[in-house]
């Protein structure tokens, strides 16, 4: 009977009772004196494969023993031809050359102290599982970390010691803590920093074990929490492809991003920044991006640029006078928008940009109460009459909703400590202050509700207070045209169209208190204009007979204690 594989042995019942072997497969266990001897002239010949690691892997004489006492017992397989079953010179050959081929796979270029057993294990076995997508060796069994196929030993070490030496360079790292995988060239290649490693050029860099034909190559590792498995990651990137399933958030594309720029990656340098380009920021990842983007190309920076680098330098500016626009004309309740814009506005880090951003606001809602003002007062009485006091009506509405945005400009000034400018125009409205004393003598003005004054007296009220109390350091001229020219508007305003309003009496102390300020003679003059000031009960006025009295005292001083006298 002939089959396919190694005789079974039969046992044979006979009339003593022991066993014996079937005649039918007849084994040579002879061995020649020869082929022992070239066994063992094999064994001797047989390199130490185990690395760094130093620990003897050569056949032992045990396993020589076995190998030939096994050799003896391997039934034929010839079945009933009856040919020679013995191991041939040709198979010892194979069994010794097989085991050259085999790689230590024990930590052949040094011990792991910072990546566990169970880590390379689990690295290893998801690996397994994931199947190979590249095609880059033309066969779909090669896999990372593959001792059995793999060309190429990496040792990852962390770079404690941040050393300017090459990373090839293995007398520097020996110390190292360090980790270990299997590679292979080809698949290697798809990263141009490992294709330019291998090539012939550098090939004498890299150190080659003639034991096992593996190259093996040390790249150093930063000394960052999780820097060990980017770089497995993006390493077995190499070999499955899968950036959908791996990159997954910000964080993650970043971590990668920094080692497949640092490997020259190309495919995982795209499937980063185009993630990253995708998906929002934090404040912490935003300055991580900011330190990567001199690695990158100006192309690869282009579209993170886009989002965190100004194409102008005024584009800050230019953004808070959209939202100071927004706050003042867009929306209904302007009352939550204008308190969002102002707490902008106060945050901002640079303040003379919100300075020249409210100083344009500020002067171009001023000129728009002037003109409404100028049209209301010299009217076109050629139409009709209804039509002309219609466009009256609307001239005045129009002064009084700038106005009020006005003032809320105002009131970001002072906030910012920035309406030094705002004080000097508000000081230098000699016309306009003429058209609105003339507006509120008006008779029309009697039917309509105070908007209009009510804002510009607050306005001067919010600028005068700020004066007074050394907040805008003003000039003395600045401060002597703000009393004279706006004292008229608040006497005409008391006497013509809102006597009893509350910002009225408040006016007038500040108005007092710079008045205060002023040398003797200008004091002399504003303070005449103040009369109107006084009340029925003189003892309802304290703020006025306070300044008159400061007045005459000074007045009253000695000539004779004057500069000749204190030099």
């Amino acid at each position: 009977m002939t089959l396919g594989g190694p005789k079974k042995r039969h046992r044979a019942t006979g009339p003593s009772g022991s066993g014996h072997l079937s005649t039918i497969a007849v084994i040579d266990s002879s061995l020649s004196d020869k082929s022992v001897a070239e066994v063992n002239q094999t064994r001797r010949r047989t390199p130490n494969t185990t690395g760094a690691a130093g620990s003897d892997s050569s056949l032992s004489d045990k396993s020589v023993a076995e190998v030939t006492q096994t050799r003896r017992r391997t039934p034929s397989t010839t079945g009933a031809a009856g040919s020679d079953s013995s191991l041939s010179d040709k198979s010892v050959a194979e069994v010794t050359q097989t085991r050259r081929r085999t790689p230590n796979t024990t930590g052949a270029a040094g011990s792991d102290s910072s990546l566990s057993d169970k880590s390379v294990a689990e690295v290893t076995q998801a690996r397994r599982r994931i199947p190979n997508t590249t095609g880059a060796a033309g066969s779909n069994n090669i896999f990372f970390n593959d001792s059995s196929t793999a060309d190429v030993i990496l040792r990852l070490f962390v770079d404690t010691a941040s050393s300017t030496e090459s990373s090839s360079d293995s007398r520097s790292v020996d110390n190292s803590p360090s980790t270990s995988v299997y590679l292979h060239s080809d698949i290697l290649r798809r990263s141009n920093y490992f294709s330019a490693l291998l090539s012939d050029r550098w090939m004498g860099h890299s150190k080659l074990d003639d034991s096992d034909n593996l190259f093996r190559l040390n790249l150093s590792v930063p000394p960052t929490p999780g820097s060990f498995q980017s770089h497995l990651t993006v390493l077995e990137l190499l070999y499955t492809n899968d950036f959908v399933n791996t990159i997954d958030s910000a964080s993650a594309a970043l971590d990668l991003l920094a080692v497949a720029l640092e490997l020259l990656f190309e495919d995982c340098i795209r499937s980063c920044i185009t993630f990253l380009e995708a998906v929002p920021w934090t404040e912490e990842e935003e300055k991580r991006v900011l330190n990567l983007i001199p690695l990158m190309s100006e192309e690869e920076s282009n579209e993170l640029l886009a989002r965190i680098s100004p194409l102008r330098e005024d584009l800050c500016e230019e953004m808070l006078e959209g939202l100071i626009h927004s706050a003042i004309h867009n929306y209904q309740n302007t009352a939550y928008v204008k308190a969002f814009v102002a707490k902008i506005l106060k945050d901002f880090s640079s303040r003379e940009s919100a300075k020249r951003v409210l100083e344009k606001a500020f002067n171009m809602s001023l000129k728009k109460v002037k003109e409404s003002l100028e049209e209301y007062s010299s009217p076109d009485f050629r139409g009709d009459h209804n039509e002309t006091e219609a466009i009256q009506r609307l001239n005045l509405h129009k002064a009084m909703t700038n106005g009020k945005h006005l003032l809320w400009l105002v009131e970001r000034m002072i906030e910012l400590r920035v309406a030094d400018a705002a004080v000097k125009e508000w000081s230098e409205q000699a016309a306009f202050t003429a058209d609105l004393q003339r507006a509120f003598r008006d008779d029309a003005w009697r039917n309509m509700p105070p908007g209009l004054p009510a804002f510009m007296l607050r306005c001067t009220c919010k600028l005068a207070n700020a004066v007074a109390a050394g907040t805008i350091l003003a000039t003395r001229p600045v401060r002597r045209k703000l009393v004279e020219d706006w004292l008229p508007v608040l006497v005409a305003c008391k006497d013509n169209v809102a006597a009893t309003l509350p910002i009225n009496k408040s006016l007038e102390e500040t108005f007092l208190r710079i008045i205060s300020t002023l040398p003797m003679s200008d004091a002399q003059e504003l303070l005449q204009q103040c009369l109107s000031f006084s009340t029925r009960n003189v003892e309802d006025c304290p703020h006025l007979v306070t300044a008159f009295n400061t007045w005459f005292r000074r007045a009253a001083q000695p000539l004779n204690q004057d500069h000749g006298q204190m030099r």
